[in-house]
């Protein structure tokens, strides 16, 4: 099995900043795929930002030049600096990892347990 583990959320004044973390762990072949996902309150979970094994990246309109997605493949961890926040970033975070399990050998998709990020003075 494939575990995420997040960290980082919490509540920051419009104009500040937060550093999501998600470490991935288990039985892992190789991940490809990294991203964030958001839920705001009463709406659908969105996509914020991706980044593929290459380090190709992958933005929502509304955050770009804003956040900044990275990974660190020998942590097998996804992180999202978040700049200039804003209250309607305001929603509960969430990392999504795509990969191959090394147990089954079969691809994996896996979902964090989510955080939340509060915008507000």
């Amino acid at each position: 099995q494939v575990h995420l583990v997040e960290s980082g959320g919490g509540l920051v004044q419009p104009g500040g900043s937060l550093r999501l973390s998600c470490a991935a762990s288990g039985t892992i072949y190789t991940i490809y795929t990294m991203g964030w996902y958001r839920q705001p309150p009463g709406k659908q979970r969105e996509l914020v930002a991706g980044i593929t094994s290459g380090g190709s990246t992958n933005y929502k309109d509304s955050v770009k030049g804003r956040f900044t997605i990275s990974r660190d493949n020998a942590k097998n961890t996804v992180y999202l600096q978040m700049n200039s926040l804003k209250p309607e970033d305001t929603a509960v975070y969430y990392c999504n990892v795509e990969g191959v399990d090394s147990d089954v050998v079969e691809p994996f998709d896996s979902w964090g347990q989510g955080t939340q990020v509060t915008v507000s003075s």
